[in-house]
């Protein structure tokens, strides 16, 4: 029986933990086909072990996505393991204590700029980075979180994501002619090591609840990842520029 990414030779980043997003997409596109490879910062023996319990247990590759010099490097470093890619999953997202909880008025330029940098910024740098191993063309997935109102304690991560779903925006625009598609999955809340650091988490928790009309299992990531590796298959190969929401129907309702 052929998988949906029989072939497939994708990047994964953001893999910390087993109830990850990126973990979840990492396995199921294992499952589906695919050759992986993860990325890795700061804490490689906790990578190494949580990759190991994957079907395959892949590569890993070391990946700061703030570093100029790493970025440069990536594309000899995944020419170690896969001979180019048709995929990559962008699951990346850090701002400083003082950009969360409620201080949005507080925090100073250097957090915030931190927090844009890693949390947008990133998509266009990783995707730059990779463009030399998708020469036929590819496909971008990031993950998302609603940045269309604002959130109880999320305050600048917030205005990251708005600036994450602008720049897949522009980059679907430039990158169309190469045959380079850009989406992002928006999420509903996951109890995700993500989730954790952010104060008053439970907030989110509790407007799902009774609000998805197909309801919301928070510590379910799989039907995010199934939403990933459909769009980093070819079933959606005139798609760009686009925002899926996986969020059980909760984006689109009222009070």
């Amino acid at each position: 029986m052929t998988g949906l990414l029989d072939g497939k030779r994708l990047l994964v980043t953001g893999v910390l933990t087993d109830a990850s997003i990126a973990y979840a997409t990492a396995r199921l596109a294992q499952q589906e086909g695919a050759q992986v490879v993860l990325t890795w910062y700061g804490r490689m023996s906790l990578v190494r072990r949580v990759a190991d319990t994957l079907p395959k247990p892949p590569p890993l590759v070391e990946l700061d996505v703030a570093s100029d010099e790493q970025l440069a490097a990536l594309p000899d470093k995944v020419r170690e393991h896969v001979d180019g890619l048709d995929g990559v999953l962008h699951s990346i997202g850090f701002a400083p204590a003082s950009c969360l909880g409620g201080g949005f008025l507080d925090a100073p330029w250097p957090d915030v700029s931190t927090a844009l940098q890693v949390s947008a910024y990133s998509l266009m740098s990783l995707t730059k980075a990779c463009l030399p191993l998708m020469p036929g063309g590819g496909s971008v997935v990031g993950l998302d979180f609603d940045a269309t109102v604002a959130w109880p304690s999320y305050d600048w991560m917030g205005v990251a994501k708005a600036g994450l779903e602008s720049t897949a925006r522009y980059l679907a625009r430039e990158l169309g002619p190469r045959k380079v598609r850009v989406n992002l999955v928006a999420a509903g809340p996951l109890k995700t090591m993500a989730a954790r650091s952010i104060p008053g988490f439970a907030q989110f928790e509790d407007a799902w609840d009774g609000r998805a009309p197909l309801g919301w299992d928070v510590g379910d990531p799989e039907p995010v990842a199934k939403a990933c590796v459909a769009l980093l298959s070819d079933w959606f190969p005139a798609t760009t520029a686009e925002i899926l929401h996986v969020d059980g129907g909760f984006h689109a309702m009222g009070v």
